[in-house]
């Protein structure tokens, strides 16, 4: 996901986008204790969005 995506997102969309995020993280974390991940980057991938995603909100919080 690319940050000018998420900037294009309404405050409602991030927190929502914020929550499917972290539940998708839950999951990838899950199925890598149980030796079902096929895709180890995966799970960097998803905190890296998770950051992207908490920049944005913090970013749309100052102005």
């Amino acid at each position: 996901m690319k940050a000018k995506e998420i900037r294009a997102m309404s405050a409602a969309e991030l927190d929502a986008k914020l929550v499917e995020l972290k539940k998708e993280l839950f999951n990838l974390r899950f199925q890598h204790a149980t030796n079902q991940l096929s895709n180890p980057q995966k799970l960097a991938d998803v905190k890296h969005d998770i950051a992207r995603v908490k920049t944005i909100i913090r970013e749309k919080a100052a102005d």
